[in-house]
């Protein structure tokens, strides 16, 4: 696997990623950084995480960052990850973006699935 991307700004609704603007919100699995179509916490649902899903060895946790402020993701989602054995944590994005690359950096195995502020 290559070296997981960075995120090197965010805000102005969308991330800089390894020195590349990207509009809009952005899910980051291993070392591929995607486009993702959540715009708001009340628009996620199970099928936007499952990609993380698909890959529990290569994800062992999701860093969901909810936007502005942060908010508790919908018990389904909850739910599934736990079932999945892939642990969540979630914060405003801000403060994930800037978690993503302190985790990322040490090695860690996770998907980041951050909504765009």
């Amino acid at each position: 696997m290559r070296q997981p991307p960075s995120i090197d700004a965010y805000g102005g609704g969308g991330f800089r990623v390894s020195g590349e603007r990207r509009e809009g919100s952005l899910l980051i699995i291993g070392d591929v950084a995607s486009a993702w179509p959540v715009r708001a916490m009340d628009e996620l649902t199970l099928e936007h995480l499952q990609p993380a899903l698909e890959r529990p060895g290569v994800v062992e946790f999701v860093l969901l960052g909810t936007g502005a402020v942060q908010a508790l993701p919908p018990r389904a989602i909850r739910d599934a990850l736990a079932a999945a054995r892939i642990g969540l944590e979630f914060m405003d994005t801000a403060t994930a973006a800037r978690l993503y690359n302190v985790l990322a950096s040490d090695g860690r195995r996770l998907a980041a699935a951050l909504i765009a502020i």
